[in-house]
Order: structure tokens, then sequence, then C-alpha cells
């Protein structure tokens, strides 16, 4: 499968995750919208990356690499990369605790985030996917 059908593929399976965040959001699934929020900004990063043809990392921050490549974007994604990078890093450093909780503080997932943390990692998410879907489109 070539580069420009696995961006496509990223990017279907962001936006299922998209979808599973919003739900959760409803539900007061904080921690859950927070997880689904960082699959879906990973996916969506290395399609970018895939985009321009570069084989995204096996790790879940890319930020380094979309910063370190960043001439290989159009100028109007270049300025956004410190913004996709910033979300990817915050959204990294939640992926464990949303899903296992603080085990030092002995606190549970659904007690660590509220509903506002939770609603900006969602709209976070959803801008990454605004700029990942023109850059797709712009590129096919």
């Amino acid at each position: 499968m070539d580069n420009i059908q696995m961006a496509k593929a990223y990017i279907r399976e962001a936006v299922r995750r998209i979808e599973t965040a919003r739900r959760a959001l409803g539900e007061k699934a904080y921690a859950y919208c927070i997880r689904q929020s960082q699959e879906a900004v990973e996916l969506l990063l290395k399609a970018a990356l895939r985009l321009v043809g570069i084989e995204p990392p096996k790790w879940h921050d890319v930020g380094p690499v979309l910063v370190e490549f960043s001439s290989r974007f159009p100028e109007w994604f270049q300025s956004e990369i410190p913004q996709l990078a910033a979300t990817s890093r915050w959204l990294r450093r939640e992926r464990e605790p949303s899903m296992y909780g603080d085990e030092e503080l002995g606190l549970p997932p659904d007690r660590l985030y509220t509903e506002p943390y939770a609603r900006k990692a969602l709209e976070a998410t959803e801008h990454v996917y605004e700029v990942v879907k023109r850059l797709l489109e712009e590129l096919t």
C-alpha cells in the first residue's frame, strides 16, 4: 500500500476516534475522550508525514519529526506545525493517565479529568483534523 492510501486509512481511523471522543464527552467519560483524542492526533500527524513521503516513527509523539521535516510541507502547513507539535506533545503526556489513572496518587482515570479539559482536548484534535484534511485535499 502506498503512502497516500496509508494516509487516507489513518485519517479514516482518526475520524472514528474523533466520533468516539465526541460521544465520550457527551457521556461525561472525560478520560476516554482524552484517550481517543490522543490516538486521533497521533494517526492524523502520521498521515501528514506519509503525505509528504516520510515514514512515521513507531512512537506516539511525532511533533519533533514534523518540525524536523517542516520544509517538506506547504508554507501554510508549516505555520501550523508549532501548534500541531504542541498538541501532539500535550496529548502524548495524557496517553497513559487517561487509560490507567495516576497510580502514584491512587486515582483512577475517571477522577483525573474534567469536562473543560476533555473539551479542550477534543477541540485541539478537531483542529488537527481540519489541517490534515486540507493537506490531503491539496496534495491529492
